[in-house]
C-alpha cells in the first residue's frame, strides 16, 4: 500500500495544532484529494469527525493522540512516522445508517460509527416501542433512552450505559437501554449485525424524544429506523500489537 503523501488534519487544541505544524515541515503539505493516507491529530472526537469526512473515499486514516482518552488513536510520535504507517494494521469499519422521522413527517438520514441513541427531551420518561426485523420485541420501554451500538462504539456510551463490549469484527450489535424504568429488569440484547431495528415513540407530544447518530441530532422524532450501511466504509490504521481488536479486548479486563 502506497503511503508516501500524507494529509494531516488536527483538532483545535494547541497541542494538536503544534504537532501538525511540525509534522508538515517534516513530511510536507498535501491536500486530501492528492494524499495516500490521512493522519489525524487530536482525540477520539476528532477521529470520529475524520471518519465521517473520509468515509468511502478509500483513504486509510491513522490517528495520533493529542487529546484526552484516544481510544481510537495511536501513540503520538514524530519519528519514523512513514515506517509506522507502512507497518500498521488495517481495520475496515461499516457504519450504521439512521433514518429518523420527526413529528412533521420529515425524514433525516445520517450515519453513525459509534451508536445511534434515543434520548428523552423532557423530565418525563420516554416510552419507546422496539421492533427488530419487523417483529415487535418490546411493546413499550419506559426509559431515559435506548441505543444501538456497533462493536467500535461498544466501549463508549454503550459501556457507560452498562451495555456489553463487542469484539471488533464480530457480526453483532448491542441494543442497550438507558435507565430503563419498565420493564425494570430488561438489560438489553445482542443482535446480529444484519438486523434492522426500528423505534416507535409513544405519547410523543407529551414525552418528546431526540435521536442522535454520532454528531447529528434530530429532535421530536416519531420513528427511527436503523440498519448497517454496507455501501460505505472507512479504513483505520493501528500500530502492530495495538489494534482496535486488542484495545476492545483489553478494555474488558480494566477495573
Amino acid at each position: 500500500m502506497k503511503l508516501n503523501r500524507i494529509a494531516f488534519v488536527a483538532s483545535d487544541s494547541p497541542a494538536a495544532r503544534r504537532a501538525m505544524n511540525r509534522l508538515q515541515k517534516l513530511f510536507g503539505v498535501h491536500d486530501a484529494e492528492n494524499a495516500d493516507v490521512v493522519v489525524a491529530l487530536g482525540g477520539d472526537g476528532l477521529m470520529l469527525q475524520t471518519m465521517h469526512r473520509f468515509v468511502s473515499t478509500g483513504l486509510p486514516i491513522y490517528g495520533m493522540n493529542r487529546g484526552t482518552v484516544g481510544f481510537l488513536m495511536n501513540d503520538f510520535g514524530e519519528k519514523d512516522l512513514e515506517a509506522r504507517l507502512h507497518a500498521a494494521e488495517l481495520t475496515t469499519i461499516h457504519p450504521l445508517k439512521m433514518t429518523a422521522t420527526d413529528k412533521s413527517g420529515r425524514k433525516q438520514s445520517a450515519i453513525a460509527f459509534n451508536e445511534v441513541s434515543l434520548l428523552r427531551q423532557r423530565h418525563q420518561a420516554a416510552k419507546i416501542q422496539v421492533i427488530v426485523d419487523g417483529q415487535v420485541r418490546l411493546q413499550e420501554l419506559a426509559c431515559d433512552g435506548i441505543l444501538l451500538s456497533t462493536p467500535v462504539g461498544s466501549t463508549a456510551y454503550n459501556l457507560s450505559a452498562h451495555g456489553p463490549i463487542l469484539p471488533i469484527g464480530s457480526p453483532l450489535l448491542a441494543l442497550t437501554p438507558i435507565s430503563a424504568f419498565r420493564p425494570r429488569r430488561w438489560r438489553g440484547a445482542i443482535l446480529p449485525q444484519k438486523a434492522k431495528v426500528s423505534f416507535v415513540i409513544h405519547e410523543s407530544e407529551k414525552r418528546p424524544v431526540a435521536a442522535v447518530a454520532d454528531h447529528l441530532e434530530v429532535r421530536h422524532v416519531e420513528r427511527v429506523d436503523i440498519a448497517e450501511d454496507k455501501k460505505r466504509s472507512v479504513r483505520i490504521l493501528f500500530d502492530p500489537g495495538h489494534s482496535l481488536a486488542e484495545r476492545v479486548l483489553n478494555e474488558q479486563f480494566k477495573f
